[in-house]
């Protein structure tokens, strides 16, 4: 799909048993969430891979086509309307195959988790949810459900019971609380069990109470298996 090869951070102790794969935002590219991987302060026990992919270039419609970074065009500034399911569809299949690879390099599904932000969460919650075989868990962070009115039809019994973190600040002026909520509550209602957490002061980003937080749920869901 792409031309710039995803970033890879290796754990510098051991080779890797689990893998991270994180998804930036719309205008940015993998190196946005570099600097993550060591804010997370992951326990030396741990052997985890990140995978850090870049969005290709594209023009995006509603900021009048400029050519820029993103896993799907957006057609209008409600983002919850109008979607380019083409581009949401292309890009999930692209981190299929980056899954697909690091299974072939001998991490287990079962400890692959997704994780991204704004377009970049809402491409990995319409992956993880779909994807044919059983991952770790999926980070959602200030995004919202693309595509929901086909998650019925198409979701994956391997992952109904994925653990589900989705993060999201009340002063996002990007993708509006609003939908955050409206995403949550559709995914409860399809049997998903999501592990909200809702920032008071968080406009758009990642604030580190979050970082925290997924260093937290990280190592929970990676001790399981």
């Amino acid at each position: 799909m792409l031309d710039d090869q995803p970033i890879v951070l290796e754990p510098g102790h051991a080779t890797a048993n689990a893998c991270v794969i994180w998804l930036h935002g719309l205008g940015a590219d993998g190196h946005d969430f570099e600097p993550i991987v060591d804010a997370l302060k992951l326990p030396s026990s741990m052997a985890v891979r990140f995978i850090l992919p870049h969005a290709p270039m594209m023009p995006v419609t509603i900021n009048n086509g400029y050519v820029m970074r993103a896993w799907y065009d957006i057609p209008t500034m409600d983002i919850g309307g109008a979607q380019d399911a083409a581009g949401i569809r292309r890009s999930a299949r692209y981190i299929g195959e980056l899954i697909e690879q690091q299974i072939e390099l001998g991490i287990a599904c079962e400890r692959i988790v997704l994780a991204g932000f704004s377009q970049g969460g809402a491409v990995v919650l319409y992956t993880a949810l779909r994807f044919d075989q059983p991952l770790a868990g999926v980070v959602a962070l200030s995004t919202y459900l693309p595509l929901a009115a086909k998650l019925e039809q198409e979701k994956s019994p391997n992952n109904q019971h994925i653990p589900l973190l989705y993060l999201h600040g009340a002063q996002d002026a990007v993708v509006p609380l609003q939908l955050a909520l409206l995403a949550r509550s559709r995914l409860e209602e399809q049997g998903y069990t999501v592990d909200w957490q809702l920032y008071d002061d968080l406009p758009h980003g990642v604030s580190p109470a979050e970082v925290q937080r997924i260093s937290r749920w990280l190592q929970s869901v990676l001790e399981r298996v």
